[in-house]
């Protein structure tokens, strides 16, 4: 493949962030975060080396859910601006190169919805079929989403007298995809967004969404959902040939791969690795890269046109449920030893610096990491500043705080008084007092100048985004080493999940290498290289020929 053929790919070397409008900048001063503060701050993103923005869900909702139970698919949170004022970001974003992607959240609606309204009004209603109803609830009961504020799936509506399916909160009563109906509906919507302007769509929750059990009759009218999942692309596609849909799928690679489309594709575009995230906390513990290496050989051959996305921090809890309880445990012990950290009992509801302890070395170690491994990487938003959780705010929620802009009140997010807040600013060592985009703006050893300075270089390093990666074994498990080759080029880099450094080997077929992120150039004279590495130290080498 030449450079000239990858603008249809152009995710393959993307770099997404993901922001709640919400919580990111308060223009109107009454609290909120709102479209018109997003806007004055896309030049900010620009700059960071930012080239696709994910926005969590920004449509009228009844707030059961942080905005993932809607109550109008079509909409904009009459709180957060208009649609004006959103085809005036996603117009500034185009000015400056940057894509937008949104939320479809369709497995499920707010039970303030207008369809359920009308669904549960009696069990003759035009729309009862929309959604998913019994007289009783299956034997076998099935375990909710969020465990500790649900006891199962279903719920009784008293006065139909029958059973309705949530999956998540009761608040969010699930669609039923088998009606065609339905499934009619959730292409008008992607069309909706795709000709406001949007490059895709970031899908939740994707293997709920498929997930006909229960559903009467489903075999007749949804035989193969993944066929559906192929339509919905394919009708993507002809709308726009370079939108994605990027997939939540958190199950093993071999289930991973079904919703990719299998061998032949024709699926989700990207899905987030959810397997490697998990097993990087797990070497990160053990200071030993082999858990992560191991998970990178586990992923299957991809189909042409997918990829997956790289993260280390999402907008949930950062689940650790496809490690082994025993694995859990030696993760919470590292990282989340106190019971308040934890969530659900299989994950964190903190943020990386604290779990890390602060200490810069391996804060860098996990970002330079985010975006050498093969895959595109996904930025939270403050992660580039290295913002903390606040504990005091409820369960997922601690990540959620309101962004870091300036040391002033409310981290310069808003000028409302704090009550007003969608939630309190992190008030300890990790609040904007010490951390904030205004003091790290101009700070070359800032963590935000670090992060930038990563983005630019992964952004020309196109071995990494196109190129097919090999992980030598070079002798020292604590070193994870990712060759990448795409053309003729080749880059190479090293990363040392331990303490105490490490002196690697490595094998280059060139001349000399180049130091990415320093500028230094070293010869190489018998085809192996010598490279010390610092304690938590990495490299990003180039092989010169």
């Amino acid at each position: 493949m030449k450079l000239t053929d990858t603008s249809d790919l152009w995710w393959r070397s993307a770099v997404l962030y993901c922001l709640d409008v919400e919580t990111f900048l308060d223009a109107g001063g009454d609290g909120t975060g709102d479209l018109r503060g997003l806007a004055q701050r896309i030049d900010y993103l620009s700059e960071l080396g930012v080239t696709c923005l994910w926005l969590m869900p920004f449509y009228p909702t009844a707030e059961r859910d942080d905005g993932y139970d809607i109550v109008d698919f079509y909409g904009v949170d009459p709180r957060l601006g208009t649609h004006g004022d959103l085809v005036e970001v996603l117009r500034l974003a185009s000015d400056r190169g940057l894509r937008v992607i949104v939320d479809l959240v369709v497995n499920h609606t707010s039970e303030k919805h207008p369809w359920f309204r009308a669904s549960r009004s009696s069990r003759d209603n035009p729309y009862r079929d929309w959604y998913v109803w019994v007289d009783e609830p299956p034997a076998a009961k099935e375990e909710n989403v969020f465990p500790d504020q649900e006891d199962g799936v279903w719920r009784l509506d008293e006065k139909t007298g029958q059973y309705y399916q949530h999956s998540f909160y009761r608040e969010q009563p699930d669609l039923n995809v088998a009606n065609p109906a339905v499934r009619d509906e959730i292409a008008k919507i992607m069309g909706f967004w795709l000709q406001l302007g949007v490059s895709g769509f970031r899908v939740d929750a994707v293997p709920f969404l498929l997930d006909t059990k229960g559903i009467e009759r489903h075999e007749d009218l949804l035989p193969d959902p993944h066929q559906y999942l192929r339509e919905l692309r394919a009708f993507m596609n002809r709308r726009d040939g370079q939108a994605v849909l990027l997939g939540e799928v958190n199950l093993p690679y071999n289930a991973q791969l079904e919703f990719f489309g299998g061998p032949d594709g024709g699926e989700l575009t990207m899905q987030f690795d959810f397997n490697a995230m998990q097993r990087m906390y797990l070497g990160l513990a053990r200071e030993d890269a082999t858990p992560l290496v191991e998970a990178l050989h586990e992923r299957p051959t991809l189909p042409d046109g997918t990829q997956w996305a790289i993260f280390v921090r999402n907008h949930d809890e950062l689940t650790l449920d496809k490690l082994s309880e025993e694995e859990r445990q030696e993760v919470f012990a590292a990282f989340g030893p106190d019971r308040d950290m934890q969530l659900y009992g299989r994950g964190l509801r903190r943020r990386l610096p604290p779990m890390l302890g602060g200490d810069p070395r391996r804060i860098r170690l996990v970002y330079s990491l985010l975006f050498a491994l093969p895959g595109t990487p996904t930025l939270f938003y403050g992660e580039e500043i290295g913002m903390g959780e606040n504990l005091a705010v409820e369960g997922r929620m601690s990540v959620r705080t309101p962004m870091q802009w300036t040391a002033d009140a409310n981290g310069g997010f808003s000028t409302a008084p704090e009550r007003k807040l969608p939630a309190p600013v992190t008030p300890d060592g990790y609040g904007p007092r010490f951390v904030n985009v205004e003091s790290q703006q101009h700070d070359p050893d800032s963590l935000l100048s670090f992060i930038r300075d990563l983005a630019h270089v992964y952004r020309t390093t196109f071995e990494i985004g196109f190129g097919e990666a090999r992980y030598p074994d070079l002798g020292d498990p604590r070193v994870l080493a990712c060759e990448y080759r795409w053309n003729d080029g080749c880059v190479i880099t090293l990363h040392n999940f331990g303490s105490a450094s490490a002196l690697v080997r490595v094998p280059v077929d060139g001349s000399a290498v180049l130091d990415l992120l320093t500028g230094r150039r070293e010869e190489t004279p018998d085809g192996e290289h010598e490279v010390p590495l610092d304690g938590y130290g990495f490299r990003w080498l180039r092989v010169l020929r």
